[in-house]
């Protein structure tokens, strides 16, 4: 301990400028701040800090020793928090992003009583489509549909999902039902603009490989919501996730078609920036979010 003392006594002493500003910090005498940096030198066998009457200046040695010292103490004190901290003293600001659709209808309905749960904190949410910089925009963890490629970002299944073509059963009574996904060029396919994100067709699996299949419409937009709302009033089919549909294929609202050919993973996740300690307020929040997704019959209930 008196090494974790002495690194976060010299930190303390660089970023404030002075041994008085430091020690009111700790609670602790001018003095004392003094015989823990004169300690540290000591046994580092360096000088980190230059003291004159105008004020203390770092060293290069200095420099270099306070840069790698940041992430020690900021990983030191997370894994102190992740451990010690209660339950109920879970503490601080949880910045949470989710997909717009998805957050009003899945996370929204529970943010109340994850609050009572743990009145310390204080939540924000960011319901967007947007893929969100979760470390440049300050984000604690997204949650997110389907792959997370960037390798900065640790993600955690939430639940299962898949991307699944649907329709009325109205609808494909109609205009009949696509045995093959190259049989959607003769179908009215509801899929997002260029601004929606989805440039490159709908993806499916055959002979264990991945392909896109172009589709064509008279209705298109940038909104999930709008593009779900379509397919339930029967003017098209749709490229949804099942986390979506489920209480509609329960009710016969909606059936599926293609399922032979569906992508097998485009899960539900919980995303994160990649550090040694999880913050015990992002892993609560996943448990807390986590437990509800995996109630028996919740998705077909939440439609």
């Amino acid at each position: 301990m008196a090494r974790y003392t002495q690194m976060r006594s010299f930190v303390l002493v660089a970023e404030k400028g002075s041994f008085a500003a430091a020690a009111q910090i700790e609670g602790v005498t001018p003095a004392v701040m003094g015989r823990r940096l004169n300690a540290l030198e000591k046994r580092l066998g360096v000088q980190l800090v230059h003291r004159s009457t105008r004020g203390l200046v770092l060293t290069d040695l200095g420099e270099q020793y306070l840069e790698q010292c940041m992430p020690v103490l900021r990983d030191f004190d997370a894994a102190e928090s992740s451990i010690s901290v209660g339950r109920r003293r879970v503490s601080g600001r949880l910045v949470v992003s989710a997909p717009a659709a998805f957050g009003r209808r899945h996370v929204a309905p529970h943010i109340i009583a994850f609050k009572e749960r743990y009145p310390g904190l204080r939540l924000s949410f960011n319901f967007t489509d947007s893929v969100i910089d979760l470390v440049g925009e300050g984000y604690d963890m997204a949650i997110r549909v389907g792959d997370v490629l960037d390798p900065n970002y640790v993600a955690l299944r939430l639940y299962p999902n898949q991307r699944v073509v649907c329709g009325t059963p109205d609808y494909f009574r109609r205009h009949g039902v696509p045995a093959v996904p190259e049989d959607l060029a003769g179908h009215n396919c509801l899929a997002f603009n260029m601004q929606g994100g989805q440039p490159h067709g709908w993806i499916f699996r055959r002979d264990g490989r991945s392909f896109a299949v172009r589709v064509d419409g008279d209705l298109d937009c940038n909104d999930g919501e709008l593009l779900y709302e379509w397919v339930r009033q029967g003017l098209g089919v749709g490229w949804r996730s099942t986390w979506e549909i489920q209480a509609d294929l329960k009710q016969g609202r909606l059936m599926t078609v293609l399922d032979d050919y569906a992508v097998a993973d485009y899960d539900i996740q919980a995303v994160f920036p990649r550090q040694r300690y999880l913050p015990a307020k992002v892993r609560h929040f996943i448990d807390y979010i986590r437990q509800i997704y995996n109630r028996p019959g919740y998705w077909e209930s939440a439609g």
